[in-house]
């Protein structure tokens, strides 16, 4: 039958927890496998790891390991040539590097931390891995500032106060200079590592919300897409036009939670909320209005993540209450 030759598009893998972080890895030998964090309302959470097995159409339980508090974010090391350490990051109370072995067990390399005069740590709101240099991370806080990482040395490059209030995302951009920060001050604020001394503030949400995820295209430098608190819009931003977005996409009918630019376009990016539905948008026509959707995908419940996978684009991954799909776009 022609459906059974058909690969299938969508596979979804239920967790015994409710799941907020995910992270595809980008390894070409390592297709289809995700990190996931829970979501417990307890000291001790985990992330787990799970492949699929492309044979039976059924996701693995691979590994896990146990991580204090939910981790805020999980990523796998930019390594899009499988030549580097099987490396997992993660964020919450800390930034914290974990090795993934060839059986898959997994240990923790280091835990990085830079206030060392302190017993209480600022939890760590997100990070974002640079992916032209595998050595840098960034990480926000709520304490008010963003550090970035030198990883082989385990230790803080420059650590600044970067917005009025807790910043709850950081974003590079390609190459290694340009990173952005968001937060609850409502800023979006651009900053370059060979002058720290200033940034400059690209957007400001109108009624000073709060603006709680930042993603920049990988594929086109000028642009950038943000989402606020309990709003239905997201936002995209032209760095070359402060303060004016570029477009505001209007396709969720409550508040969107996650948003990912496509890897490989420029022009496309993907976004979910709590209307269930996890949307594709192309903004080819900019700077026309973007009116509708290109693609619109209904999930069980409320979409609490979406991520595009980078070394596997024709699929994205989302997670709602307890289960993760990916789905073939």
């Amino acid at each position: 039958a022609v459906e059974d030759q058909r690969k299938k598009e969508i596979y979804t893998y239920a967790a015994p927890w409710l799941i907020y972080a995910m992270g595809w890895s980008i390894r070409p030998d390592q297709k289809f496998r995700l990190a996931l964090g829970t979501f417990l309302e307890d000291y001790t959470n985990k992330v787990a790891i799970v492949q699929l097995n492309e044979q039976t159409g059924e996701f693995v339980y691979k590994s896990d390991f146990k991580h204090p508090y939910p981790a805020t974010k999980v990523m796998w090391v930019p390594d899009r040539n499988g030549t580097m350490p099987d490396l997992l990051a993660t964020t919450g109370d800390y930034l914290r590097l974990w090795d993934v072995g060839a059986t898959g067990e997994v240990t923790l390399k280091c835990l990085l931390n830079n206030n060392k005069n302190s017993e209480f740590c600022a939890p760590l709101t997100s990070f974002d891995w640079n992916t032209t240099n595998p050595n840098l991370i960034g990480t926000s806080s709520i304490d008010t500032t963003c550090t970035i990482w030198d990883v082989e040395k385990q230790m803080a490059i420059t650590q600044l106060i970067a917005h009025d209030k807790e910043v709850y995302d950081i974003a590079f951009a390609r190459g290694t200079e340009l990173f952005a920060s968001v937060g609850a001050d409502g800023s979006v604020r651009l900053f370059d590592l060979r002058n720290l001394e200033h940034s400059t503030i690209i957007y400001e949400s109108p009624d000073m919300s709060s603006l709680l995820r930042l993603c920049w295209n990988k594929q086109d430098d000028y642009y950038l897409a943000t989402i606020s608190s309990d709003s239905s819009k997201c936002i995209i931003l032209d760095i070359r036009v402060p303060s004016l977005p570029a477009a505001e996409l209007q396709g969720h009918t409550t508040c969107i939670n996650a948003a990912a630019w496509a890897p490989h376009s420029s022009c496309h990016i993907a976004t979910a909320g709590d209307d269930a539905q996890a949307l594709i948008w192309d903004l080819a026509a900019m700077p026309k209005p973007i009116e509708d959707p290109l693609l619109a995908y209904g999930a069980e419940t409320e979409i609490n993540q979406l991520q595009w996978s980078v070394s596997q684009p024709d699929w994205i991954g989302i997670a709602f209450g307890s289960k993760m799909q990916i789905l073939r776009v």
